[in-house]
């Protein structure tokens, strides 16, 4: 018996229901009558098709948790394999840093053309360099040379010149730090960089 034959039993059930009522409209009465028999041969309790029962939930409970592990361990996993070789920095002059005067700046990139940095000759005739990114949603820091520090315009961070640690403000750890050399003749180059939570590694 195909689904057609009995949808249109069941709709010439309801039909002569209505023609024996003395009601033109069908009822529901009518209704639940004529289509019993359809019911009995689909049955369908909507009470148990909305219930999830504690297996399903344990077996999804399990399922999201190995999932959740495993993306977590491989990410873990990734970043101890890549700790464990040392990142090789190839040297680059600082162009123009010989002539900085005291208590200015300049920009350069490293260790890629695309990195921004920022090479700093204090008031105490010092260099020191930075990645150029605040630490607090990137925006490009600049040398303040009144205050002799280290400031982001966007939401007022400010870093010490010296150490680019975080002298007050929203940034949550001090600037990247630069390595750099000075070398015969008064040239300045970076040799190396490291996050701004491993200074002390430097």
């Amino acid at each position: 018996m195909n689904s057609n034959y009995l949808n249109e039993k069941t709709v010439e059930g309801v039909l002569a229901a209505d023609r024996e009522s003395t009601n033109e409209i069908s009822g529901e009465i009518n209704v639940q009558t004529a289509t019993a028999p359809y019911q009995a041969e689909f049955p369908y309790e909507r009470d148990e098709e909305s219930q999830v029962t504690r297996r399903e939930f344990c077996n999804f409970l399990f399922l999201t948790s190995s999932a959740l592990f495993l993306g977590s361990a491989g990410f873990a996993g990734k970043l101890a394999y890549n700790a464990s070789f040392e990142q090789k920095f190839t040297p680059l002059k600082i162009e123009g840093a010989e002539a900085l005067a005291p208590g200015s700046a300049l920009n350069f990139r490293y260790p890629e053309e695309k990195d921004t940095a920022i090479l700093i000759r204090a008031a105490d005739g010092g260099y020191y360099a930075y990645e150029q990114k605040c630490t607090h949603l990137t925006c490009p820091v600049y040398y303040s040379k009144p205050n002799d520090r280290i400031e982001c315009p966007c939401h007022e961070g400010g870093f010490d010149v010296h150490t680019g640690s975080v002298l007050y403000g929203p940034p949550p750890r001090p600037l990247g730090l630069i390595a750099i050399e000075v070398r015969n003749g008064g040239e300045v180059w970076a040799v190396g960089k490291a996050a701004g939570d491993k200074h002390e590694s430097t």
